[in-house]
């Protein structure tokens, strides 16, 4: 692939890792409202669970377009 093309998605990748760690703290935040407030956190616990999967899958794809950058310099 093209190194500019790979550069634009390592761009996006960041970008979306980045976003996902924004959005891994508000719903831990939520979490934490609802248990203090004594609610039922059950449904943004399984939330959670799907961002961190969500933020995995971001963060092994900037690892591989790293790794592809780190190929085509050779």
């Amino acid at each position: 692939m093209d190194r500019a093309i790979l550069e634009q998605h390592l761009a996006q990748a960041q970008r979306h890792v980045i976003e996902g760690l924004e959005h891994l703290g508000l719903q831990e935040q939520i979490i934490a409202d609802l248990e203090r407030g004594g609610h039922d956190a059950a449904e943004a616990l399984k939330v959670l669970a799907t961002l961190r999967k969500t933020q995995a899958t971001h963060e092994d794809s900037v690892k591989r377009i790293l790794s592809e950058l780190k190929a085509s310099d050779n």
